[in-house]
């Protein structure tokens, strides 16, 4: 099975990335509720997506999920809390038994640098660039490429929406990068609707990035 990454958080909470190698029909016989998507590779995406979810627990109550307003798939007796994400050729999901939790997945690209302004405020800007020298230096996977840190801090911003879930986010006003700590492979974070102190989780792939919040 390509299992890409698999992370046990805690008792209650595990993360996992799949390289989705398998046929439609494979996921559609592992997982018996799921919503049709037009797009024949989304819906690839999508299906690997809900797979992951009873791969991390066996458990899992498919049946149960429902989509808000916002577009977020639930469990409306928060039995689980869960999150998922999609990018190219993988899917990745985060699901825990007590905690509110959102990921990401990026291939890093060209596109994230040029519009980093649409989401990196001025302040946030100057931090990182001054950061990045000694960060690199911890972790030269920062600068294997001129876009791995502008997208590893769009995938911090994306966890943090899809942990929070109810839209109307400001990714330059409301969510707020502190600090990068490479040794930990975390963020510090202001999350300031909820003004909420959060940690962003993050691993560094051969081009992809992961990111996740778990709070």
């Amino acid at each position: 099975m390509p299992i890409f990454y698999q992370h046990q958080i805690n008792d209650n909470t595990r993360l996992g990335v799949w390289k989705i190698e398998e046929t439609e029909e494979f996921f559609k016989g592992n997982v018996p509720h799921h919503r049709d998507v037009t797009h024949p590779h989304k819906r690839l995406q999508h299906l690997a997506g809900r797979f992951l979810l009873q791969y991390l627990f066996p458990y899992f109550p498919y049946e149960l999920i429902e989509i808000a307003d916002t577009r977020k798939p639930f469990i409306p007796d928060e039995r689980f809390h869960f999150s998922i994400s999609h990018c190219g050729d993988y899917a990745a999901a985060i699901v825990s038994k007590t905690s509110r939790v959102g990921v990401d997945i990026e291939i890093p690209s060209e596109k994230v640098l040029k519009i980093q302004d649409k989401y990196l405020s001025k302040e946030e800007r100057e931090i990182f660039n001054n950061q990045l020298p000694a960060a690199a230096n911890t972790d030269s996977r920062l600068l294997t490429s001129g876009y791995s840190l502008p997208t590893l801090l769009w995938s911090a911003k994306e966890a943090v929406f899809k942990w929070y879930g109810a839209g109307e986010v400001d990714f330059r006003k409301h969510t707020q990068l502190k600090q990068i700590h490479t040794g930990e492979e975390m963020i510090d974070c202001l999350f300031t609707k909820t003004q909420s102190e959060l940690q962003i989780n993050y691993r560094l792939f051969d081009k992809l990035v992961l990111a996740w919040v778990a709070s």
